[in-house]
């Protein structure tokens, strides 16, 4: 390799081919921000489904898919961290609608149930004045 144009060619490649290596075993910043978002999404979500049943089975595919998201990270895998990690944030937030739509269902039969009883109360006070 005396020729400095093959020589130029040949530091070239290995340079290009160097740059191509590092791209595609590096994760970006962007990535691990949405990896420590989905992280604390989850930690939200946790805390709001508590031991509710509702929302359990999403926030335990939420933990698991962010598990993932860790391995792709710990390979290298850019790429995949951030999907597993938008899919992590996602789960995460249907947990909490879930988990918040059960307690509101519940909120609502508690009150029909008062209101009905009230109701009730009320009919039997009109038989009573009546008499």
């Amino acid at each position: 390799m005396g020729n400095p144009i093959v020589r130029r060619i040949a530091v070239t490649a290995a340079s290009s081919a160097l740059v191509l290596l590092t791209a595609c075993g590096s994760v970006t910043e962007l990535t691990k921000q949405q990896v420590a978002r989905s992280e604390t999404a989850v930690t939200q979500a946790q805390t709001t489904v508590g031991t509710s049943e509702a929302g359990a089975m999403e926030l335990q595919q939420a933990k698991q898919t962010l598990a993932q998201a860790h391995q792709a990270l710990d390979k290298r895998d850019d790429k995949q961290a951030q999907r597993l990690a938008a899919v992590a944030e996602l789960d995460a937030q249907l947990a909490v609608s879930k988990s918040q739509s059960a307690a509101s269902r519940k909120a609502a039969d508690e009150l029909l149930a008062s209101i009905k009883t009230l109701k009730s109360e009320g009919d039997r006070n009109a038989v009573i004045n009546n008499k």
